[in-house]
């Protein structure tokens, strides 16, 4: 029943809904990792989808954090409408992850997490604090869309990190498993024993380039539509920068 019914999903267009959808592959590797949590009884995601049918069938209390607005995300409209949802298995809570997640208490410790809400930074990354003081040891936390440059930063950083171990890749998201090793205090600090930064050189050299990342060939284009007196202005503040900084350097 469960591969009938991971068929079926996997049957909806990719275009399901606007924000995308995940891939059959992930959809089927997540019943393959989900099968070792058996029974699995509390998971949480952020966002919704075709993720979201087949946990309500995987899992005994899924909760969903999605936005709820129709206007800008059809997810969870899609979602409530099919028949392939398990709708007495699923907790609904709508708003804004930013909001939402830390606010809500979780009453048992999570077996299963996926990470697929705001995409801007540091949104991926403040769903992480959140959810990661309550995962369960053996619990499965998925990062999905770890193509996105800052979100890939965060895939690099659960790589390193001793708490997880990084079990599967598929496409674009990954799975990883909640080590034995003790929680890291989400109130403390401590960079210095986190493996990302601990594999890492010390940025020590800060000579960087300040000035804007435009070509020289544009510059000088725009040079070109400046009035004279307008450059000359320019000449006189950026000289007078100059001098005032090196007064302060003297």
């Amino acid at each position: 029943m469960l591969n009938q019914l991971t068929e079926r999903i996997g049957q909806l267009p990719q275009d399901w809904h606007q924000a995308g959808s995940l891939s059959n592959t992930v959809l089927a590797a997540i019943v393959r990792h989900c099968a070792k949590l058996s029974p699995l009884t509390y998971s949480v995601e952020t966002g919704c989808g075709k993720s979201t049918l087949l946990l309500s069938h995987l899992s005994d209390h899924h909760i969903v954090f999605a936005l709820g607005d129709p206007k800008s995300d059809d997810s969870h409209v899609k979602v409530l409408s099919s028949p392939l949802l398990n709708t007495h298995a699923v907790e609904w809570v709508y708003g804004p992850t930013q909001r939402t997640l830390p606010a809500y208490h979780f009453a048992e410790r999570i077996q299963f997490a996926l990470i697929d809400g705001p995409h801007g930074y540091p949104f991926p990354q403040m769903e992480y604090w959140v959810l990661y003081p309550h995962l369960t040891e053996g619990a499965l936390l998925i990062v999905d869309d770890i193509h996105i440059p800052t979100i890939y930063e965060l895939f690099l950083f659960l790589k390193d990190d001793a708490m997880f171990s990084l079990i599967d890749v598929v496409g674009t998201t990954a799975f990883f498993v909640r080590a034995a090793t003790p929680l890291f205090d989400p109130l403390a600090d401590g960079w210095w024993l986190q493996g990302y930064n601990t594999k890492r050189n010390l940025i020590l050299d800060w000579s960087v380039d300040l000035r804007p990342s435009i070509s020289h060939q544009l510059r000088h284009q725009l040079r070109r539509h400046i009035p004279t007196p307008l450059k000359r202005i320019a000449r006189r503040l950026l000289a007078g920068n100059r001098a005032r900084n090196t007064s302060r350097q003297s």
